[in-house]
Formats: C-alpha cells, structure tokens, sequence
C-alpha cells in the first residue's frame, strides 16, 4: 500500500491506493489474437508480420486494415496546465493521461497510447508529435496551457492528415455549448441577443466563446475577462490573439460591473469570484455555469438560494447540470475514426453540440435512472445535459459527428447508412443493445396486447409508458385506475395508450372470464360466485384468463412475487384445455448475450429433472424459439460425456434424446451429448468431425435445472454476459414469468421478445 504522510486523507490514500494496486497504473497493452504456439508468434511476428508491412508499403491505407492504428488515438500532454494543478511537469501527468485512456476505452471503445513529451517550446513540441503521425488514427492534446496551446493545435493541423483535437478547448466547449442551448430554450431567451459574461480568458474561455459565437451569439454582447477586468483594444498590453479577439469596450471594467443585466455568466477561472450581489444584478431568469474545479466561481447552494430563476451548471458531478468533457471527446473521436477524418472541422463540433442538446431534451432510460439512484430525470433546469452513462451516447453523438464529417468532406471512408451505423456503435459497448435493436425493431410491426397483473406497481406502470411510447406492446394494466394514474402522474408518464382494467368493476368482458372459470373448476368445489371473488382476488388468475379467452396475446407477470407462486396458478389456467384434454408442457430459457455472440441455454427454471423424450421437446421447443426471434439455432445437447466416452445412464438420456431429435426433425442442426466446451469451442469440434456442430452452438440444452441454472448464472457473473429472461416456452400464448424486481428495461426487453414470438 503506497502512503506518503499523516495528512493525507482517507480519500488520498483510496486514491493512491487505486493507482497503485494491485499493479502500479491504470492501463496495460493486451494481446487481441492468441499467440501461445510457435505458428502463432510465426504469424504475429517473423517471418509472417513482412506480409502486411509489404501490402502497406504498396498501398498506405491498408494500415488501417492489418495494424489498430485506426482506433488509436493518442493522448499527448507536457503537463503545463493539468487539471487544476498548473505546470507539474510531463511525468506528472501521466495518471491524468492514463485516466483519459480508460474513459476512451470505457465510452467509447477507442484504444489509448498515452505520451508525455517533456517539452516546452510549441514549435519544438508540434515537431515531434507530428513525426507520431503514422502511429495514430488521432491526436487528443491534453493539459497543455495557454497561449502555447493555440500554436501547437493549429500548426499540428497544418502537418499531419488525422483529426487532432485539444480537448481543454474543443471538448469543454462542446459541452457548454449544448447546455446554453437547451439553458436558453429553458429561459426562453435567443442565442443573438443573451448578453454573455466569460471569466477566464485561457484555452477553454476562448473555445466555449469562439463555439458560441458560431451558433448566432453577437461578439458586441460578448464580454472576455481575465486577472485585469474586461478585455478591451487599449488597456494598454499586448494582447494575444485569443484575447484580442473578443475585445469589448474601450475602459477598465470590473467584473461586478460587467454582471449587471447579464444574462449569462461562464466561469473557468477559479473558485469563489462571483458574489450573491453580483448574481442578483444579473438580468431576470440568468444562467450561470461555475466550471472551476472543485470549488466554482460561486457555491450551489448559495446561488440557487439567491436566484430561485436561475439555471445553474458547475463541473461538480454532485451537483445538476455537471458539464463533463466525457460527454465529448471519445464520441467526437469514435465518429472521427470511423469515417478516417483528416481533420475536426467546426461543422463536427457543432454536430456534436446539438446531437447533445437534443439527447437531453428526449425521455431518460430507466437504466440511467437506475445507475444514478434517481427516480426522474426530465429534461428542465435540473437537467440539460445527458448524463455520462447514458448509453445512447454512443449512437448519437459519433454517428452526429460522422455525418458532419462525410457531410464537408473531410471523411477518406465515408459511411452511407447511418442507421446501421448507430446499431454497430451501440454493440461495440454493450452487445445486449444490438441484439435486442433488431427485435425491437420487429416489435414495432405488429405489438402484442399484453396483460401486467401488478398494474398498480410504479415500475411496472412505467414499463408500460415505455411499451406504449415505443410502440413493441400495447400494454393493458390491472388495478385500480385512480392508483395507477396518481403514480403515473407523481412520475409523470404518459398513459394515454395504456389501457387500465380493473379487477372490480363488472363489465361483459369480466361477465365472460368469470364463467370461463366457473366451467374449469366447477368440478372442483368452485361455485360461480366463488369464481368471481377468485378472479378479483388473484391478479395472476384475471390475466390469464383474458389471454386463453383472446382478451390479449400474452401476459407478464411476477416482478413482485417469487417464481414458482407466479408460475403455479398461470399453469393451471392455460397449460390444460378442458374442453380438448390438450396439455402444454412448458420450458423455460434465458438469453445470454456476451462479449462476441448471443447464447440461448435452457431449462434454467421449470423443470427440474427430465426424461429423453421431455429434453428433446425442450431442444425442440428451444429451437423453434430461437427461429422466431430470428437466429439460426445450433443446438447442443449438454453433459459430461462426449458422444459416449462415458458410459453412463444420465449421458445415455441425453444421447437417446439427440436420436429422436436426429429421427424426427433431420433438418434441425442438433448433436450430442457432449461437453460445454466441446459445444462453444470449434478447436475440440474438429475432432470430431461427423458433428453438426462444427461451427460450434449458440442453444445449449441442459439434462437439469439444476446444471442450466448454475451455469447461467455463473456466465452471466464470470463471464460479464447480459442475461434476458427468463423466456417460458411450451404455451399457445406469450405468458412469461418476470425475475422477482425485474427492472423497467427488463420488462421492456420481456415485452419485446413477447411481441416478436406473437407475429412469429
């Protein structure tokens, strides 16, 4: 454990701690093809690595094919202004620039080398980052001060032909600049007549106030401030060209002074240089974004107190509003590289900007509120900003960006179908939302009525908001009205597509279901106004049975209740058919998606042990479903035997299983019995080449709940996969059982694959 003195805090020494353990730093390089046999280091280095240095020297761009330079960007700084901690020097800078990777990395799926050059003179510093041309697909400057940023930037734009960007300018001013537009829409004020108030005359002040003024803001109305007071033409010194660009005024002005009917204030200067009576003076219905880390140019709480009207942004994430650069640069850069843009142009920038604006102004995923431990975020002055963990970032903004680029011409690969574009850079982060893109987007042509028991539970009623919203279900809630829409109303939903049913009021639809279960279970002690109570008592029992009597074409239910109490009553009402003495055997599976490809593993949760004839209906149901949802089911029957190496009754069920499924349904690709790894790995397949399977498995059928569950369970942990079920199978309707405090965007996801097996 790293520890430096008594003084330090808890929180120093976490962070010590953090950047020391258990391996010093932050970053490391891994290998992304195996290289653990002599053919593999032959192919990755000599002699096979002369055949791709050959094919690029005949062709420059094929670099992009057979190196990762086209996902590379690096992250150079000479530590002259880092952070907050001002000219520490290019070594120590190197955690700020280890963290920068791990946020491309982690938002964006960009790969870093981070370069600290030890380095003062831009020109001399311009030279050697430009000779890195051929390393990198871009260049994030970072951390370098003012006026030496401005020079490096611009000369390095000149000499080389990838996107370079200095993130303390650019990126910050990115960022503010979506949120003065949405401030402004909040205010009601125009962009061409705010009178704008900037504090802090360095690299990000000028970028925030140069990207403003491009989207309408009138430099008259524009005020630059440093150390001095107001920047103006004859104050005397020599003005940089940064400063002098925005100019205003011909006399010493103070800041109190300037503030006076301000309508906008930016503060990247340091903390504590606004007063309560400064932002009083400032016009009706202000907007001010103290940036300065970690103390603003005037307290939160202050400033909310002094002006109720206010909008207010800090750099603060324990405040509304935070203006992060990680909502910029690694979305800039991933739309950057993948059209391979020779520059940032202010059509990118300004792309992004409103890409941003908009996101915010849209409906926040329950996902978002979950990792936030909020219960709304809507767009008004407590949220102008999306939030860092959005994960429609990654769709919006580089694919916002990408356009720009292709758009002015700047793009040497453009890209010509942007929706397919955004499915792609969501499943670069989380596969989960690709996989489920495309069902939705089935949903959506014909959505299922389907039927929520636990109508009056607030996460149902806003799964239901969003079935409805997105257009995958249409949703039919049970519970007393008035509940049901005082809790959409506290969480401000709109219900008006969802239908409300309540177990108590008697209609010819209720008149109906109240018979149909009289006629089930008048044979078994139950007199018809027995039913009636029944149907009024038990939700689970009311909603299946408007499904079996056509009401609606699926249910979900058990968010509030265990599994097997869910389960039991829907079975009895629609597993078995009095009238045709039909029986339903029902099955169930999970999805599992992880880093590469989709898996489909049941039974997981319904049936504990089973005979060869019950696993070769679960395969053949599991298969059928797989086909709906529009996969190619490749089907391994799973033991610890591979085709009879061990002569065992519980192999042999399997093996008799995959012999009626081979009898039956020749056309099924299905084999086994054989071991999990056998299924999965296509190395151990080819040694057993009369396998079906060579391609390996995406179904996995296990011989017990007990194996299916532990195994899920364990890939979903281990193995960072996204489960989504679990599915029940076996049923002429699409009723699914809910994991006891399934989310919103579980029920969603439920609702999604119920809609697509409806029209399927």
């Amino acid at each position: 454990m790293a520890k430096q003195d008594d003084s330090f805090s808890a929180f120093d020494q976490a962070a010590l701690d953090y950047h020391s353990q258990p391996t010093p730093g932050k970053i490391s390089v891994r290998p992304s093809k195996p290289c653990v046999t002599q053919r593999d280091l032959a192919l990755a280095y000599s002699p096979g690595v002369a055949i791709p240095c050959l094919e690029i020297e005949k062709d420059p761009a094929k670099a992009d094919l057979y190196t990762s330079r086209a996902n590379l960007v690096g992250v150079i700084s000479n530590g002259t202004a880092v952070l907050g901690l001002g000219n520490i020097g290019a070594l120590a800078s190197k955690p700020v620039m280890e963290g920068k990777g791990i946020l491309f990395k982690r938002f964006a799926d960009i790969d870093v080398f981070d370069i600290e050059i030890d380095e003062l003179d831009p020109m001399a510093f311009v030279e050697t980052v430009a000779r890195l041309e051929p390393t990198f697909g871009g260049i994030n400057l970072e951390d370098i001060k003012a006026p030496e940023c401005f020079i490096i930037e611009e000369e390095l734009k000149k000499r080389v032909n990838i996107p370079v960007l200095h993130d303390d300018q650019h990126g910050t001013a990115v960022i503010t600049a979506a949120a003065l537009i949405n401030a402004l829409i909040l205010q009601d004020k125009k962009i061409e007549d705010v009178k704008i108030v900037c504090l802090g005359a360095g690299a990000a002040g000028f970028a925030c106030m140069r990207l403003i003024e491009e989207l309408g803001a009138q430099k008259k109305n524009m005020y630059f401030l440093d150390r001095k007071g107001v920047i103006y033409n004859n104050r005397g010194d020599a003005l940089p060209f940064h400063k002098a660009h925005f100019a205003n005024g011909d006399k010493d002005t103070s800041l109190e002074e300037v503030m006076h009917n301000a309508d906008v204030f930016l503060g990247l200067s340091q903390g504590n240089m606004v007063s309560p009576e400064m932002l009083q003076s400032m016009a009706d219905k202000p907007i001010v974004f103290a940036m300065a880390n970690p103390t603003p140019e005037i307290n939160y709480d202050v400033a909310m107190e002094t002006r109720p009207d206010l909008i207010m942004a800090t750099g603060r994430s324990d405040h509304p509003n935070q203006v992060n650069n990680v909502l910029g640069f690694p979305f800039l850069f991933r739309g950057a590289l993948d059209v391979r843009a020779t520059t940032f142009n202010e059509e990118m920038k300004i792309a992004a900007v409103f890409a941003l604006a908009e996101l915010a102004r849209e409906e926040v995923p329950a996902s978002v509120l979950q990792v936030y431990g909020e219960k709304e975020l809507r767009f008004g002055p407590q949220y102008i900003l999306p939030k860092p963990f959005d994960p429609r970032l990654i769709e919006v903004v580089p694919t916002a960006v990408a356009k720009a680029a292709v758009e002015t011409g700047v793009a040497k690969q453009p890209i010509t179908d942007f929706k397919a574009y955004a499915q792609d850079l969501a499943g670069r982060i989380d596969q989960s939302r690709t996989f489920m893109r495309l069902l939705t987007e089935k949903a959506k042509q014909q959505p299922a009525r389907l039927v929520l028991p636990e109508g009056e539970d607030p996460t149902v009623i806003h799964a239901a908001s969003v079935m409805a919203r997105e257009g995958i279900a249409k949703p039919l809630l049970l519970g007393d009205p008035k509940v049901v829409q005082t809790q959409a109303k506290m969480m401000r939903l709109d219900m008006n597509d969802v239908e409300i049913i309540d177990p108590h009021h008697e209609d010819s639809r209720f008149d109906s279901l109240a018979d149909a279960l009289y006629f089930d279970r008048k044979r078994q002690g139950v007199l018809r106004h027995e039913a009636i109570k029944l149907l009024r008592h038990d939700k689970n029992i009311l909603a299946s049975l408007l499904v079996r009597q056509g009401f609606a074409d699926g249910m979900l239910a058990g968010r509030t209740k265990h599994y097997p109490d869910t389960l039991r009553p829907i079975l009895k009402v629609l597993a078995h058919n009095e009238k045709t003495g039909e029986h339903h055997h029902v099955y169930g599976m999970y999805i599992l998606i992880m880093e590469e490809r989709a898996y489909f593993l049941a039974d997981c949760t319904v049936n504990v042990d089973m005979d060869a004839a019950q696993l070769a209906g679960l395969a053949q149901q599991t298969a059928d479903t797989v086909a709906s949802l529009g996969w190619e089911p490749k089907v391994a029957m799973l033991s610890f035997s591979n085709f009879g190496s061990s002569n065992h009754p519980e192999s042999k069920k399997v093996a008799d299983a995959v012999a009626m499924l081979h009898e039956t349904n020749p056309d099924l690709v299905v084999d086994g019995e054989m071991q999990a790894d056998t299924a999965v790995n296509t190395s151990i397949l080819q040694q057993y080449p009369f396998s079906k399977l060579q391609d390996g498995a995406n179904v996995l059928i296990f011989p017990t709940m007990q194996a299916g569950n532990i195994a899920y369970k364990l890939l979903k942990e281990l193995g960072n996969g996204t489960a989504i079920g679990p599915i029940l199978m076996g049923l002429p309707q699409q009723v699914h059982v809910l994991q006891t405090g399934a989310s919103v965007d579980d029920i969603v996801n439920m609702a999604t694959i119920a809609s697509v097996r409806t029209t399927t």
